[in-house]
């Protein structure tokens, strides 16, 4: 067995005989339904509150599984468990998606954040694949419209910032809504999807990417020019690094040479620029310009970092056969299976600090849930086995 294929085996089992038990275990809420994502290191619950883009991404995992790894009945059931309590109670009565809910579903926080919307249009999308479900596919289809309707005003009579003062847009946007889209593919009518993924294309490189150093800014305005601010100046490597990859799909759908490789040089560049050398690791934010971020979160590690960055690194080696590509696979993937797998009690640790120690003794909570961790593990068995007619014929399926 060649060391990719290794690499894809030690996915999948840890995938299937780990992470995706962990959740089933100690994540459904039999109660009141939904799942719990607050689970500390062996998974029982510190906090009942539901929040709605991880109730969604736990919906997208598991219809995933359904539909591209086994059909299994109980992992339906499970994103049919997620769904049913979405549809309950996810939404106010303008079809916007809350951002967080108690246990019983009642609203806490308002839809302040589209991505809630995104991820709920994602999570329908699949569901209404696994099950079959028509009206689960027409909620994704509305709610992806109703995405695209808030896209230049997302956080809408929500938003703190002064209209007009410094106006900047979010790296966040373009990027998730070039895979949402994706996602939603079988659902689209053709001219929507291409001129949704032309304007991220557009957005991405050609707004938020520093033609000079190769690294993607989190802000910047509408003519691509990055303030010299702290948010003109925030390089968030995670971001950056995922970006790359959804825009990676997008190229092969198109058959876009340059773009790809403009997308694996952005990889390599983040990576260079991100990559703590004195501990290991990917910093969570940094400074383009090497002055203090304000986050004082900045030095640590995080998971779902160095998870995208196996992925984007995965589908740019088996593309472009790039060797630094799998040089730094390697390295990344040495440090992540180190110090974020928790062989004791099942699934990663989420949050270390700078000398990758565990910061937070936790699996999931507010921000970390069914998602990053399965989702790599799935596309990394999918991208890197050798008898795999999807890596040879050079396509990689979207996430």
């Amino acid at each position: 067995m060649s060391s990719i294929a290794r690499y894809a085996e030690q996915c999948r089992s840890t995938l299937l005989d780990d992470v995706i038990p962990f959740w089933e275990r100690h994540s459904i809420d039999r109660e009141h339904g939904g799942y719990f994502t607050c689970l500390d290191e062996k998974g029982t619950v510190f906090d009942t509150d539901k929040f709605v883009w991880l109730q969604a991404r736990q919906v997208w995992t598991f219809s995933v599984l359904c539909n591209r790894v086994a059909r299994k009945a109980s992992w339906l059931q499970v994103a049919r468990h997620g769904a049913d309590f979405l549809r309950a109670h996810g939404m106010d009565a303008q079809g916007n998606w809350y951002f967080a809910l108690d246990r019983a579903g009642q609203p806490l926080v308002q839809p302040y954040n589209i991505f809630s919307d995104c991820f709920a249009a994602m999570a329908f999308a699949q569901y209404g694949l696994a099950a079959d479900d028509a009206d689960a596919r027409a909620l994704a289809l509305r709610t992806y419209r109703n995405v695209l309707a808030r896209k230049d005003n997302p956080k809408g009579v929500y938003s703190k910032s002064v209209p007009g003062t410094r106006p900047l847009g979010s790296l966040a946007l373009p990027m998730i809504l070039a895979n949402l889209s994706l996602e939603l593919e079988p659902l689209l009518e053709q001219p929507v999807l291409d001129a949704t993924l032309d304007a991220c294309i557009i957005e991405v490189t050609g707004c938020f990417l520093d033609k000079e150093t190769g690294l993607l800014h989190e802000h910047a305005t509408a003519d691509g020019h990055f303030p010299d601010t702290f948010e003109g100046r925030l390089i968030n490597p995670g971001h950056g690094i995922e970006a790359a990859w959804f825009l990676m799909d997008v190229a092969v759908r198109r058959q876009e040479e340059p773009l790809l490789r403009q997308c694996v040089d952005i990889v390599l560049r983040t990576l260079e620029f991100g990559w703590d050398k004195e501990y290991g690791g990917i910093f969570y934010f940094l400074d383009s310009m090497g002055k203090p971020p304000v986050q004082l979160e900045w030095d640590q590690k995080l998971w779902w970092v160095h998870l995208e960055t196996l992925v984007a690194l995965a589908k740019a080696y088996m593309l472009t056969d790039c060797k630094e590509c799998l040089a730094w696979f390697e390295r990344v993937w040495a440090y992540a299976w180190q110090h974020f797998s928790d062989p004791r009690h099942g699934e990663w640790w989420g949050y270390l600090n700078r000398r990758g120690e565990v910061l937070l003794p936790i699996k999931g909570g507010k921000w970390k849930g069914c998602f990053h961790v399965p989702r790599a593990l799935y596309l990394l068995s999918d991208i890197l086995m050798p008898s795999s007619s999807d890596a040879k014929d050079g396509h990689v399926s979207p996430s």
